[in-house]
């Protein structure tokens, strides 16, 4: 996964962005499964709920199928 700088993070229009309040970016492939794993992370632990970790997963799968 190649690193995303602050400034990079900045630039990406919201449509990069699978989480609430642009969490969760998925400008790549790399991003993307992590964004899967992360999200998998938090619903565990009772941090996002099950719509927002399966909304998730669909903008990354999205990206993870290109």
């Amino acid at each position: 996964m190649a690193l995303l700088s602050g400034a990079d993070r900045k630039a990406l229009p919201a449509s990069k962005f699978a989480g609430p309040d642009r969490s969760y970016p998925v400008p790549d492939k790399g991003h993307a499964a992590d964004a899967k794993a992360r999200a998998s992370e938090m619903y565990r632990k009772g941090r996002l709920s099950v719509s927002q970790k399966e909304a998730i997963d669909r903008k990354a799968d999205a990206v993870l199928k290109r």
